[in-house]
């Protein structure tokens, strides 16, 4: 006789699997947990015998299971407020001309560097609730709004206290080449070895689990991004990067030559990066807050990225300067108005695929064997999860097989 933890059933599931249905749909289905694990996903036909007496059942009453959303790329953990900017912008200031009169990113690593440690982290915390509630189970939380060693290391320290305490998983990325400190002002290359200096020793900290750079004209040459990039490899960590998003300087197939785990951005990507993130299964990252936000009106290579198979990730970008959204249903919709996805490739974007690009196996979909983080959703099918945001239909949520919240 089979044990189980827990039993839902009565469930339409969104497995989100290639089983030939749309969304990996099993209607009528039944999900059981052991262990913090998926032990079980299939019609009640199919399950095994279980002690009915000493497992909880929840009857969802045709309501939807799906993965835990997981927004991979986000810069949750900052100080201060860039509310100032989006005024400007508004009366006229192009990213470039705000970043070039010492705002945008400058302007958070003056706030960032002095914030606390326990001030970043109150505020941190609000933010990952917020993503909790709209049913975020697994958050990428980047570094680079310190820029010095000392201030990196505080950023990444609070991601993986938030991950120590807070029922989201955490995952940490260094992205100490987002933008050049002003104590390197005119030095790129010398601030490029400061990074990759700072790297083996945040990582000795268990602080990094991946290494992005900001590739891009007004960030760092592919050269500089090859260099970090080179430095992780040594390290045995996983490299991505912002990429292609003002203009194309080849930044894509840079991760891809290092079988990276996602370019993000990606508005002015051509057919050559595309096949080259194809060949290496490397994951678009898509982010239309920023492209929303930034009033942006190059479109990422949508068709040119089903062409080739790429898959396709879907992400917040949470930061105070080009997306101060801290909405994922928000980006299931903008990414299906703005970029034309379906919503089944939304989905897909904030569960399967946001999974593969954060080089994490054991989640996204539900599969026996996977971690037991899904939500259930009082919906009729899944595509309203696109269709509308604002009005949460979140009714329960699990994280490693426990329950976060319960509104059955």
């Amino acid at each position: 006789m089979q044990q189980f933890d827990a039993i839902w059933i009565n469930a339409n599931i969104a497995t989100m699997t290639d089983n030939g249905q749309p969304y990996g749909t099993i209607e009528n289905g039944v999900l059981a947990v052991k262990d913090g694990r998926i032990a079980f996903v299939g019609t009640r036909s199919e399950l095994p015998q279980f002690d009915a007496l000493a497992t909880p059942l929840h009857d969802v009453a045709g309501q939807w299971l799906l993965p835990g959303f997981i927004d991979c790329h986000t810069h949750l953990v900052y100080g201060g407020s860039r509310a100032n900017e989006f005024e400007m912008r508004l009366n006229g200031a192009s990213y470039q001309d705000i970043a070039a009169a010492g705002g945008g990113i400058k302007a958070t690593v003056a706030a960032t560097r002095a914030a606390s440690h326990e001030q970043l982290f109150v505020l941190a915390k609000e933010r990952l609730n917020s993503l909790l509630a709209q049913g975020v189970t697994t958050v990428e939380i980047k570094s680079g709004y310190g820029l010095d060693l000392a201030t990196e290391q505080k950023i990444l320290q609070v991601a993986a206290e938030l991950g120590a305490h807070h029922p989201v998983s955490v995952q940490k990325t260094f992205l100490g080449a987002h933008a050049l400190p002003p104590e390197f002002a005119d030095d790129a290359d010398g601030y490029i070895d400061a990074v990759c200096q700072m790297l083996p020793k945040l990582h000795a900290l268990k602080l990094v689990d991946a290494v992005d750079v900001f590739c891009e004209g007004i960030g760092f040459s592919l050269a500089q991004t090859r260099k970090v990039f080179e430095a992780a490899s040594m390290l045995g960590l996983p490299v991505k990067a912002h990429a292609e998003q003002l203009s194309n300087l080849g930044g894509s197939a840079l991760v891809a030559e290092f079988s990276g785990l996602s370019a993000d951005h990606i508005e002015f990507l051509d057919e050559t990066g595309v096949a080259a993130m194809a060949k290496a299964g490397t994951v678009a990252v898509l982010l239309p807050g920023a492209f929303y936000f930034l009033r942006e009106t190059q479109l990422p290579p949508i068709a040119l990225l089903r062409q080739y198979g790429v898959p396709m990730a879907l992400a917040t970008d949470l930061n105070p300067g080009t997306s101060p959204l801290c909405s994922l249903p928000l980006m299931l919709n903008m990414a299906c108005t703005l970029f034309r996805l379906t919503p089944q490739e939304a989905l897909l974007g904030v569960t399967r695929h946001a999974a593969t690009a954060l080089g994490l196996a054991d989640r996204g979909s539900l599969v026996a064997g996977k971690r037991a983080d899904f939500a259930c959703y009082g919906i009729s099918q899944p595509a309203e999860l696109c269709y509308q945001f604002g009005v949460s239909s979140l009714k329960q949520l699990i994280i490693n097989g426990k329950a976060v919240n319960h509104r059955l």
